[in-house]
């Protein structure tokens, strides 16, 4: 894995709790909150300020399209999440995802570093297959009985994507904690 373990480490407190919360509230209400995405953004621009410090961290060179750019590790990661923004916003407006999800991954790419995108791939991958037969399981059985007002039971085809979209930055940091570099 290509990101810091002490990294990840720092990370991972601070956005469990905003994941299982975005989890919830997502299956609950079939949203995920602004504020949660917003907390989100904040924990990489306040603890990344310390964990990844720009004026001490080795700049890298990289490519955004035909742009040369060479900044250092926080604003990489920054960068990813107006990348990752633009991207969601098209895909919304083509009815593909929700607005929720859209910022939510925009907020947590910011933790996802480059070389591990093909890990993450692998890891929403699993996390939205189980999610999915979890959450269709547990509608259809006395589980639903536990939560019987959620929204998400009741959305046809509809599926609470922040389930696995935070499930997927915790498996991922948690991941990066036990064996980043």
């Amino acid at each position: 894995m290509n990101i810091p373990a002490t990294a990840a480490a720092w990370f991972l407190p601070f956005v469990l709790p905003i994941c299982f919360y975005v989890a919830f509230t997502d299956l609950r209400s079939m949203l995920i909150k602004n504020h949660a995405v917003i907390a989100l953004a904040v924990v990489f621009a306040v603890v990344g300020l310390f964990v990844l410090p720009p004026w001490a961290t080795e700049w890298t060179t990289g490519g955004v399209g035909p742009i040369t750019l060479t900044l250092p590790p926080y604003l990489w990661q920054m960068l990813h999440i107006v990348v990752v923004l633009f991207f969601g916003i098209l895909f919304n407006a083509a009815g593909v995802m929700g607005a929720g999800d859209a910022k939510f991954l925009a907020a947590a790419s910011a933790f996802v570093w480059a070389g591990d995108y093909l890990l993450m791939t692998l890891i929403a991958t699993c996390a939205m297959l189980g999610a999915y037969v979890t959450h269709r399981l547990a509608k259809h059985t006395r589980l639903r009985a536990i939560a019987p007002d959620w929204e998400s039971w009741d959305r046809g085809k509809h599926f609470p994507m922040g389930f696995p979209l935070g499930a997927s930055l915790a498996i991922y940091l948690i991941f990066g904690t036990v064996s980043g570099s």
